[in-house]
């Protein structure tokens, strides 16, 4: 079991080192808060799994699983107000 949870946190860095790459490279910030969503979701999702497949179904596993959805809703609500506040003042630039 530990080579599989293992595994599933190497990808999470990669994952987490993707995203940084992308970020840098990526030139609107549109386009960076979209791979800062990526990030948080897919290497936070990939951190629960490898915290599922370390303990099994136990509660603090089960913490793991609300405190990734409660950081994905959030901040999923974070990029849409972001984005809003870039696109409006992008509006006002021209």
């Amino acid at each position: 079991m530990t080579i599989a949870c293992d595994a599933v946190l190497a990808c999470a860095v990669l994952t987490i080192w993707l995203g940084t790459i992308a970020f840098f490279r990526l030139s609107t910030p549109l386009q960076r808060i979209h791979v800062v969503t990526f990030s948080n979701v897919v290497g936070g999702g990939l951190v629960v799994l490898a915290a599922l497949l370390s303990d099994g179904a136990t509660s603090r596993s089960l913490k793991c699983v609300f405190i990734w959805l409660a950081s994905s809703v959030f901040g999923a609500l974070l990029a849409q107000v972001s984005g809003r506040a870039l696109h409006l003042r992008e509006r006002a630039r021209r």
